[in-house]
């Protein structure tokens, strides 16, 4: 059924003018309505290998009806099962998936979107098939029991989220009768029992809801083709056009979920894992219609700036509660009174500019899910970039949302284990332990004059920001990377752009360090050494990253890895600054134990990662070479001091081999010098930091072989009793590194993965934690059956696992030539 005028044909653009889009983007839009009321935008994207969808409903969490939270989020799940036009269960996500693609879903406060990718031969079908859950779905009830085990599968698993359970505490320390104080995610009490018990048919309600809020006047559609705009529009005309229209308007909330009563408080709230956490917020005037002034982004901009003479940079130095927040207030005080400056938002203007302009190409399936979302709150030239854009200095609406920061409507979340056995209530959904008090202005007051005597001040002019764009002119158009450059010290691949064309480089470098992994003690002081390089980099780096030009270092297989990516302008400088750090490298002894007591925090929180996670963490270390476990490391970090990372870097560096990977706008000479200044650092000194390595030293990471049809078993007790879920990784190991295998491998996972998602978890229901990956240890490449369950014991889903592959074996068998072909 089909609400509005019969003849009506879609509107090909609207009064807001042509739709902004980055100066590389060579990309195709067009915005059209079709004659039911639906807004869409049309992508044409030649270049493609997949085509994407995305369906933005404007309702969430907030419209659940009273006494059945998580109705909204359950329709998500359900709505995919099947349609009326194709109503064989799941032959949607089979469809996908066995053509290349990947599905998904998530249900928001205030939306639900639904979202796919599919290789762009069978972009056609997978629409229609995508369409038809919003003109006639099935729901049937027999998937009904089973989805809402599947969305209490999702209840369970989030339970000792620390984010989540700090989230819904936030939620219930809300006005009750506003939709934020709802529970969201839905459970079998909400979706079953307690509605069963009232008599109410929890399917009967969906199809209510349904009827209710999804109408086409109040959804967005984003699909991305291959093919020009003109049939594009054709297809979606076709396509889309019978999704009804109930001339609904998107739902309006009006109101603050918080009162006098939740504002000026002190909430202290008992974590899962260990760590102290404190969260300062301030429910201030919405700035949705001013996002072209972006007062958040402004203040977000200088509250958080991690630069010298930042608050940032001061807290790091301190423990106490009262000093963090009375520094806190001090520095906003400072701000309130500083006034705005049009030089800082002209800076944050021209870096967001530049990033805008000169961004990476998105794949299709996160490109046309953002797209989606901007479409409801932004006028159609606004659809691409949103609110990340600031271009209009107001500086009067700013300062009014500045000045919204203060004692008389904060809210102060603290999270620590030290608050254990000294709370009085618990949050009802996730059983977090907490206690609430009342903070007067008087008591902020006293904090803020009693906090250390720090000199805080703003940033200053950023010289990363990049002001050259131009690209260089590469003689060479190689497809593959070049071996460009090998000595005793280092060995250089090197790879032009020839294909994006943007202002950007990307550089890696591999320090292959023999002693990194030679015990628990060396991968300890190893991740100490870097952790302590990023730290004392930042004041100085954190400008680089502010200006788009991204650093990182960590741990690698063989020693420690960096990396720098963004604007190639001023990333040789970032290079030379960060070697420099790693030359003239010194402990100090404070930031030591900061650094210390944060890794030990570290280790001890893995036994509260979910169970499947740490499965799969004990398959690679009994897999792969010179891996420890983490009790191993924990214990050896306990009895390390600073000493002992004095006398351990030197040796580190000591015998080096350094691998560089260099990329982008980039010539030849450029990545040349930079490898050229990377061995002048480290070993072209009289007295050099670093020599090269023996040739007994150049060590492929090694992996266990397991052997034919013998089947081993890695036993590990859950560490966290508080945690019901239990978990299989159930792994076979196929092949070393070659091409042909490489890809058959890959088919058989296309071929498998649905089977095994709609086998263990839509059918058995054994957990809502389930999939099949393709693995890769080291160059050996093997596939996992992942699954976690609340349900049943590993024993048992291993045993569904066997009786699986045999089921796939026997698909494999009498697959057809043409059911292979379309795969």
């Amino acid at each position: 059924m089909v609400a509005g005028t019969e003849n009506m044909e879609a509107v090909p653009a609207d009064k807001g003018g042509e739709i902004l889009k980055p100066r590389t983007d060579k990309r195709e839009y067009r915005r059209i309505v079709l004659k039911n009321s639906l807004e869409v935008l049309l992508i044409s994207d030649p270049e493609t290998d997949k085509c994407a969808a995305s369906m933005n409903v404007s309702v969430g969490s907030f419209s659940d009806p009273e006494g059945l939270d998580g109705l909204a989020h359950f329709l998500e799940h359900m709505l995919f099962y099947a349609s009326e036009k194709y109503p064989e269960e799941d032959s949607y996500s089979k469809y996908v998936t066995e053509h290349g693609g990947s599905r998904n879903a998530y249900t928001s406060r205030e939306n639900t979107n639904y979202h796919f990718d599919i290789n762009t031969d069978s972009f056609d079908e997978a629409l229609d098939r995508f369409a038809q859950f919003f003109i006639k779905p099935l729901m049937s009830a027999d998937a009904t029991m089973r989805e809402i085990n599947a969305v209490d599968s999702e209840y369970q698993k989030n339970l000792l989220s620390d984010s989540r359970r700090l989230d819904q505490l936030k939620k219930h320390l809300s006005r009750e009768d506003h939709p934020y104080h709802k529970f969201s995610t839905g459970n079998m009490e909400t979706l079953h029992v307690w509605p069963e018990a009232k008599g109410i048919d929890t399917r009967n309600e969906l199809f209510k809801f349904y009827d209710k809020h999804y109408s086409a006047s109040i959804m967005h559609l984003v699909v991305y083709g291959k093919e020009n705009l003109d049939k594009t529009q054709g297809l979606v005309e076709e396509t889309f056009q019978e999704i009804r229209n109930t001339n609904k308007s998107i739902p309006i909330y009006p109101g603050q979920p918080c009162t006098p009563d939740h504002l000026q408080v002190l909430v202290k709230a008992v974590p899962i894992k260990q760590g102290h956490q404190l969260t300062v917020s301030w429910p201030v005037t919405p700035s949705i219609h001013h996002y072209e002034e972006a007062p958040c982004s402004y203040l977000g901009h200088l509250i958080g700036h991690e630069g010298e003479g930042s608050l940032f940079h001061a807290l790091k130095t301190l423990e106490h509660m009262q000093d963090i927040l009375g520094l806190l207030f001090r520095h906003i005080k400072h701000l309130q009174q500083s006034g705005v400056s049009q030089w800082i938002f002209d800076e944050l203007s021209a870096i967001c500019e530049a990033e805008f302009h000169y961004q990476a190409k998105r794949d299709p399936f996160s490109y046309a899910m953002a797209i989606s979302r901007n479409m409801k709150i932004y006028p159609t030239k606004h659809w691409l970039v949103g609110s990340s854009l600031p271009s209009r200095f107001n500086p009067d609406f700013v300062q009014k949302v500045l000045n919204e920061l203060s004692p008389s409507n904060v809210r102060i979340f603290w999270r620590s284990k030290k608050f254990e056995g000294q709370t009085d209530e618990t949050e009802p959904w996730y059983n977090t332990a907490y206690s609430f008090e009342n903070i007067t202005e008087f008591t902020i007051q006293e904090w803020v004059q009693s906090a250390p005597d720090v000199k805080l001040h703003l940033p200053v002019p950023n010289v990363f920001i990049p002001t050259d764009f131009s690209l260089k002119d590469v003689k060479d158009k190689d497809i593959f990377p070049v071996l460009l450059r090998k000595t005793s010290f280092s060995r250089m691949w090197y790879k032009p752009d020839t294909k994006f064309f943007i202002p950007k480089a990307y550089v890696k470098i591999d320090f292959n360090c023999p002693l990194s992994k030679t015990s628990p003690d060396a991968v300890v002081l190893s991740r100490i050494f870097v952790w302590l390089l990023v730290d004392c980099l930042n004041e100085y780096a954190y400008y680089a990253r502010a200006a788009g030009l991204n650093y990182g270092l960590s741990l690698s297989g063989n020693g420690f890895e960096l990396y720098l990516v963004g604007f190639n302008h001023k990333l040789r400088i970032l290079l030379e600054a960060i070697m420099q750090k790693i030359a003239k490298f010194e402990v100090k002894p404070d930031r030591f134990s900061v650094i210390k007591e944060t890794i030990t925090k570290t280790y001890q929180n893995i036994k509260f990662k979910q169970p499947y996670e740490q499965a799969m963490s004990y398959c690679s270390m009994v897999l792969q070479d010179r891996t420890w476990p983490w009790t191993e490391k924990l214990d050896a970090l306990t009895h390390l001091e600073a000493e002992d990372l004095v006398n351990f870097v030197p040796m580190l560096l000591s015998r080096t081999f350094v691998e560089c990977y260099i990329s982008g706008n980039v010539e030849k000479n450029e990545a040349e010098s930079m490898v050229k200044h990377i061995e002048d650092v480290l070993f072209n000194d009289p007295k050099p930091i670093s020599r090269p390595i023996f040739p007994s030293q150049t060590m492929a990471s090694r992996v266990v072989e397991l052997g034919t049809r013998i089947k081993c078993f890695y036993h590990q007790e859950g560490s966290n009793p508080s945690d019901e879920n239990s978990a299989l990784v159930h792994y076979i190991q196929v092949h070393q590194d070659e091409f042909a295998m490489n890809i058959k491998l890959q088919l058989f996972r296309l071929i498998a993965k649905q089977a095994t998602f709609h086998q263990l978890r839509t059918v058995e229901q054994l957990g809502y934690i389930t999939s099949l990956n393709q693995s890769n240890h080291s160059g050996v490449y093997g596939v996992q059956f992942i699954i976690q369950s609340s349900v049943k014991g590993p024993g048992h889903i291993d045993s569904r696992v066997e009786s699986l592959l045999k089921d796939l074996e026997s698909k494999l068998y009498n697959l057809s030539d043409e059911e292979f072909k379309v795969r």
